[in-house]
């Protein structure tokens, strides 16, 4: 059960259904960090890239979908193409599609080195 008490997926299981609906979209350098150790407001990462806007769209448009489909909506969206970057926010779950030149940049992976890696997808 989440942290608000609501029925819905266990965060690990939300996490990893988006991890699979990245991989389906060919989402690039896949990693799923636990970060419940280091950090108060999350209990999953996932970050992925991808090699275009219309990609980095795609990618979050599957994730969505996927998601809906168990019931699950995000609490809250960020970013756009045109950042290299987009954030959804399920609460439990903070999912991070990034343009290569921009996780580059931002080093999330490295940023939150404490945290233990559950998968990494090449």
């Amino acid at each position: 059960m989440s942290k608000t008490g609501e029925n819905r997926l266990e965060s690990l299981d939300l996490a990893r259904q988006a991890v699979n609906a990245a991989s389906d979209k060919q989402a690039g350098s896949i990693v799923l960090l636990d970060v419940r150790e280091v950090c108060s407001f999350a209990d999953y990462f996932v970050i992925c890239s991808g090699e275009s806007g219309r990609q980095l769209n795609t990618i979050s448009d599957e994730i969505e979908k996927t998601l809906k489909k168990e019931g699950e909506l995000p609490h809250h969206r960020e970013g756009g193409t045109d950042s290299g970057w987009l954030l959804l926010d399920y609460t439990d779950v903070i999912i991070h599609i990034f343009g290569a030149e921009e996780r580059d940049y931002y080093k999330l992976d490295e940023l939150w080195e404490g945290a233990k890696t559950v998968l990494k997808i090449q």
